[in-house]
């Protein structure tokens, strides 16, 4: 599986951004696999990671001492160099004010050090949290949101707690940065493997498809992202990733979604929006240089998602998958052969 690995001087970088912070990588390797692991609930499954479906390999377990931390990034040019993507199991994509978007990106596998820039929850952040009970790493939230967040049972950690640190190099407010592995050692939990995001499955399984090695999933006027499929996997063409650092995509999940108002105007004059993260919509599934479309649903905000086509049930091939939450009726999803 591919994985990129930060270049030496992003890793300079880092370190002295939160020099005394510490850092970690809790992946391990090695050839054995356990059979089976405690999950949410007291049922076993088998070891596989939650958020990726991939095996545990070596002495590893899916079942750890920390929850799911989900880091809310920045996506425009000002956050450029994104750090710490590459460590991300999957990253959810979804709309902001001003026709932007912003990145929830999912961490367990892995717990690495420094990520960011670091920014803000939205109301949307509560359904594509909750399936995996994640605790959010953000530089906060408006009150209204907080109040939301707090309603849905998410713990979050902001600015001012262990491990988050500015970076006077860059301009505020883009250069909040979180250690998350800072953040993890202040979590007390019992080991638990969180249940699947996804329905994963084997390589085999998945449908055939229609040739698509380009992908542009368009969120607004003001903000189109760009795949292709090369190597394997799929390369995003205007990420903002430090270099060495991008996320390595095997699958591209676009779901079509509702999209409504959040009821209140950010800083700037601009409306909020909400995603509606619950239902049913049509979905697109990019894998292997090819397209499956098909329907997801999801029951609450708190359930898992569902795929599946006219022929039944849809699984998802183990790998690191990017979720694009694309406006059904404001948004667009173009792709070439």
């Amino acid at each position: 599986m591919r994985r990129a690995h930060l270049s030496a001087s992003v890793l300079l970088a880092a370190s002295l951004l939160l020099a005394g912070c510490g850092g970690g990588d809790s992946s391990s390797s090695g050839d054995d696999t356990p059979a089976s692991q405690q999950i949410a609930g007291g049922s076993t499954l088998d070891s596989t990671w939650p958020l990726t479906g991939l095996e545990v390999s070596g002495d590893a377990s899916a079942s750890t001492s920390h929850p799911v931390l989900v880091a809310k990034m920045d996506n425009t040019y000002s956050s450029a160099p994104q750090l710490g993507l590459s460590h991300a199991d999957m990253v959810v994509e979804e709309l902001v004010e001003g026709g932007l978007t912003r990145l929830a990106a999912f961490y367990y596998s892995d717990i690495p050090g420094v990520v960011g820039p670091v920014r803000s929850m939205r109301a949307s952040d509560i359904g594509i949290v909750s399936p995996v009970k994640a605790d959010v790493v953000t530089s906060g939230a408006a009150a209204r949101t907080i109040a939301r967040i707090k309603g849905a049972g998410i713990t979050f950690f902001g600015e001012g707690s262990h491990g988050f640190a500015r970076d006077n190099s860059r301009h505020a407010p883009y250069n909040l940065f979180a250690n998350l592995t800072d953040v993890a050692s202040t979590i007390k939990q019992d080991d638990a493997r969180p249940d699947d995001y996804l329905p994963w499955g084997d390589e085999k399984d998945f449908p055939k498809g229609q040739p698509a090695t380009s992908i542009a999933a368009t969120f607004s006027g003001g903000h189109t992202t760009n795949w292709v499929y090369q190597g394997g996997g799929y390369v995003n063409q205007n990420t903002y990733a430090a270099k060495g650092d991008e996320f390595p995509a095997d699958t591209v999940l676009v779901l079509r979604v509702e999209v409504g108002d959040a009821g209140y105007l950010d800083p700037a004059g601009n409306p909020v929006p909400e995603t509606k993260f619950t239902g049913k919509g049509d979905a697109m599934i990019f894998h292997g240089g090819h397209l499956v479309r098909g329907t997801w649903t999801k029951k609450d905000l708190g359930s898992p998602l569902e795929l599946s086509t006219r022929a039944g049930k849809l699984t998802v091939p183990a790998g690191h998958t990017w979720i694009e939450l694309v406006p059904a009726k404001t948004g667009d999803v173009t792709f070439t052969k």
